[in-house]
């Protein structure tokens, strides 16, 4: 099913909470895409006095994606930090009136442990030239995400970028030849090489670049801080500056970097913060 907007009734106006039975009262948005957890994405309604012009958001001093729900009301989509801490957290809403503080509440989840053996020690203990050639990529990688694009995405919903097995979930904790690692930053599909990755929204190629731990690399900006990153690829079907169609093969799948066989690695970022991809394709689980 395509989808972007379903238009449903609203029926209450809130700024915060967890998702609940209240939920069912909010947009289609709001009820696809509230999950205040660490790692997770809040959506908070703003009631502003004029809805035609689209309020700006800030949270931690990134600007936040800001669109209009099913039901016509504008609403804020907030990716929340991994390691943020449960309670409650706060958003400033700068309007023509002036500037006000909303806040959301980030519940909790408990992640699991991922144990991976590798057979290229470069990719648990790398030289320290191999450690320089990561940091500048690092860099480049954290500029691309950084980035905030006016142009409102086609669809914040998100398309599978691959049909597939989901196999490593977000937020693993990883270790590595038995050596505790970054957690997992994005979700798994457990796919055959050369399978066409798809966008899933439209988009601009920011990167394709062939790193030394994500292996052949390919960024999408689809606007408004949603940026999408798709590694270990075989082969990239696009160039930096491309602009792309929902749908439109940008990759193939393969097994470049650190991996142990061919899949695809798939990052979503909102305000500059890596979120749990399961979210945007209805596949979480709390």
């Amino acid at each position: 099913m395509k989808h972007f907007i379903k238009w449903c009734p609203y029926v209450v106006a809130v700024a915060c909470g967890f998702w609940s039975l209240q939920a069912t009262a909010q947009g289609y948005i709001y009820r696809s895409l509230h999950k205040p957890v660490p790692g997770g994405v809040a959506v908070v309604v703003l009631n502003v006095p004029d809805a035609s012009t689209a309020p700006k958001v800030f949270y931690k001093n990134n600007p936040v994606l800001v669109a209009k729900d099913s039901d016509q009301q504008w609403i804020a989509i907030i990716g929340i930090d991994l390691k943020t801490q449960p309670g409650k957290e706060f958003i400033n809403l700068d309007t023509p009136q002036g500037q006000q503080k909303l806040n959301f509440v980030v519940g909790t989840k408990n992640y699991t442990i991922q144990r991976i053996t590798l057979k290229n020690k470069s990719h648990v203990e790398p030289s320290p030239e191999q450690t320089r050639r990561y940091e500048r990529e690092y860099q480049e990688q954290i500029a691309a995400y950084a980035h905030f694009r006016s142009t409102l995405p086609s669809n914040v919903l998100l398309d599978k970028p691959v049909e597939g097995r989901l196999s490593s979930q977000f937020g693993l904790r990883r270790f590595f030849n038995g050596q505790e690692r970054n957690a997992h930053s994005g979700l798994d599909f457990a796919v055959p090489q050369g399978t066409a990755v798809k966008a899933p929204a439209d988009g601009v190629v920011t990167i394709v670049a062939d790193y030394f731990f994500n292996g052949k690399t390919v960024f999408l900006d689809h606007g408004q801080g949603l940026i999408t990153m798709y590694c270990h690829l075989s082969a990239s079907q696009v160039q930096v500056g491309d602009v792309v169609s929902r749908g439109q093969v940008i990759a193939k799948v393969g097994a470049t970097g650190r991996a142990t066989g061919p899949h695809l690695h798939w990052n979503v970022s909102l305000n500059n913060t890596r979120v749990d991809p399961a979210i945007f394709i209805q596949a979480f689980k709390p």
